[in-house]
């Protein structure tokens, strides 16, 4: 187990970009797939639209635009298609950060460094990340556990205030659940539930994990951590510490984030471990990529 007192830097090498993907190979793999039990596949991100969506004013909401279709005909005509037949394409403009989403190791920096050490000066407005960006994640697949605790408190949508580590180890022994090396750890608060339900507005105060949580999930070597919320930690952040568990598991462990995680349907079949499966879109130097993972149960 690790530290966070001591991070990961350094830990596979001083050249790493990777993180916490290090803790997984093809082994791991296969015995994650003994997580599931009756096929069902569960689609955990969120709709891409420009109403609905919780989203922070800089980034703007995700567009859709038409580059082509049935008014082209002409056009159509003209590269030696029949008269009768069309189609159709579409223009999307949206930031990495959009709807679920997941962060690269280069998403935040600390005292002018990334992961690993990495100077946030190798980031450029035109090129991106030098180092750490999200074409270097990559898709993956591992064992996924979900800690529902909404369900566990027995309320659709927990308060605004941080999980403890008592709330968390509480909810995993209900649950019979464990937590492994390279396991996805996905944390249902209800709140996306709530936000979708309510026109997407986006509010400031959230339930989400505190610092002992993000800690514990470093010393027991996660891959990721995701959750329904917008920050995966509760915000206002815990202990007044901006972006705390950001520092502590992207930064400090090279552990991946996922925001705006879709639990619903995992929770209400009770599915706490299953296969899960994400992939980026792999853009160069980019810090992060909007993704929908899917969870096989």
């Amino acid at each position: 187990m690790t530290t966070s007192t001591t991070g990961n830097w350094g830990r596979w090498g001083a050249d790493d970009e990777r993180g916490a993907l290090n803790h997984l190979s093809a082994e791991t793999v296969l015995a994650a797939a003994q997580s599931i039990r009756t096929g069902r596949v569960y689609q955990l991100g969120t709709v891409l639209h420009r109403e609905g969506l919780p989203t922070l004013a800089h980034r703007g909401v995700p567009r859709r635009f038409t580059l082509l279709n049935h008014s082209d005909r002409g056009w159509f005509e003209g590269i030696g298609a029949p008269p009768e037949l069309g189609w159709s394409e579409d223009v999307i403009m949206l930031a990495t950060h959009s709807g679920t989403h997941l962060d690269a190791l280069c998403h935040v920096d600390h005292g002018g460094e990334m992961y690993n050490g990495y100077p946030k000066e190798g980031f450029t407005s035109l090129d991106g990340a030098a180092k750490c960006g999200i074409e270097k994640t990559g898709a993956f697949a591992a064992r996924g556990v979900l800690v529902d605790v909404a369900a566990h408190k027995g309320v659709p949508l927990l308060p605004p205030v941080a999980i403890t580590l008592e709330d968390f180890l509480e909810t995993l022994e209900a649950q019979g659940s464990d937590v492994r090396p390279g396991d996805v750890v996905a944390v249902r608060t209800g709140w996306l539930e709530h936000c979708l339900a309510s026109g997407g507005e986006l509010e400031f105060e959230q339930p989400g994990i505190g610092l002992d949580v993000a800690r514990w999930l470093a010393e027991h070597d996660v891959t990721a951590v995701g959750a329904d919320n917008s920050s995966v930690e509760v915000m206002p952040w815990d202990g007044d510490e901006f972006l705390g568990t950001h520092l502590e598991l992207l930064v400090r462990h090279g552990i991946y984030l996922m925001e705006h995680l879709w639990l619903q349907e995992l929770s209400q079949d009770r599915r706490y471990d299953f296969l899960f499966c994400v992939s980026p879109l792999l853009v160069k130097g980019a810090t992060g990529s909007p993704v929908n993972p899917i969870a096989i149960g």
